[in-house]
């Protein structure tokens, strides 16, 4: 049998091809054209098993005692300095959440909540990957997750980041069914995306960096944390002067047992000064990526051929 040329590659089918040249046009709230939110990434590790960032070589026996104590400095003081800064800017977070905090430190969540974060649901630990996971296994993970986040914190998360962002080839199909509005696995676009899912529900694949993202840059590319925050201020300048034309969204990703540390605080905290004046001179608007869901919801609603 003579192979069609060119075949056709494999496609997810959750959404088409469209460039960002030739997309509808509308503003996020306040008139602003660039929507910019903190990814604020709290996560817990199981001692002497599973998967983490490395500050060091892998242990060739667990416990990993340096590996492990180097992520775990994240909750205990990194988190906190982290908190402190967001405070004295009045930044909101997204805070990804994984469950088993809940277990481990409670205080660090209910800080969180205090300041009025939005909770987005980040699997029960980052020890793991979802992916690993069968069908069944992966909607009760899901669903697991939803119904701890409502019991201990008051309201079911809208948002998932899966850890790792490990997704199945159902995950979109599962987050819609059990009551999620937007994912952050997907980081093909700088405007959200309305996903295809078989249900018919409605998903939004919200832009979440890799590459504003501390893990990638920083532990897997070793940059430094001035040359990290450079880097952001000048993706921030670059995309505020391309969201004239049109509506875009920046996100930055980051984790206290990386940023928290001292020396990177220091560099982050100007950084921060800055997001902070252009949002008090309206020149963008800081936010979290649920209010992003509920914004592109409420413009699916007044222009449903557009979304």
């Amino acid at each position: 049998m003579t192979e069609r040329w060119p075949r056709l590659l494999p496609h997810h089918g959750r959404f088409d091809y469209s460039p960002i040249t030739r997309r509808p046009d509308w503003r996020w709230p306040n008139g602003a054209r660039l929507a910019v939110y903190l990814g604020f990434n709290l996560e817990h590790f199981a001692f002497g098993d599973g998967l983490g960032a490395r500050i060091g070589p892998t242990s060739a026996r667990e416990p990993d005692v340096l590996n492990h104590g180097w992520r775990e400095y994240g909750n205990r003081v990194g988190a906190w300095r982290c908190l402190e800064l967001f405070d004295q800017l009045a930044l909101p977070t997204g805070a990804l959440i994984n469950t088993a905090l809940y277990d481990h430190c409670p205080e660090l969540v209910a800080a969180c909540v205090a300041r009025g974060d939005e909770l987005i649901g980040h699997g029960h630990s980052n020890a793991e990957r979802q992916a690993d996971f069968d069908e069944a296994g992966e909607r009760a993970l899901l669903q697991r997750c939803s119904a701890r986040i409502a019991s201990e914190s008051g309201a079911a998360p809208i948002g998932w980041l899966s850890p790792w962002i490990s997704e199945s080839n159902v995950t979109p199909d599962l987050l819609a069914e059990t009551g999620y509005r937007y994912t952050l696995n997907w980081c093909h676009d700088d405007q959200p995306t309305r996903m295809r899912t078989r249900s018919g529900r409605s998903l939004w694949a919200v832009p979440y960096p890799q590459e504003l993202n501390d893990i990638p840059m920083i532990v897997a590319r070793q940059m430094d944390a001035k040359d990290f925050c450079a880097m952001v201020r000048d993706n921030f300048e670059e995309m505020r002067q391309q969201a004239v034309r049109q509506p875009l969204v920046m996100g930055l990703a980051l984790h206290p047992y990386i940023f928290g540390q001292p020396y990177r605080l220091r560099h982050l905290r100007p950084l921060l000064e800055a997001l902070a004046a252009a949002r008090a001179h309206g020149e963008i608007w800081f936010t979290t990526p649920g209010q992003i869901c509920r914004h592109m919801d409420a413009l699916a609603v007044e222009r449903p051929d557009d979304f």
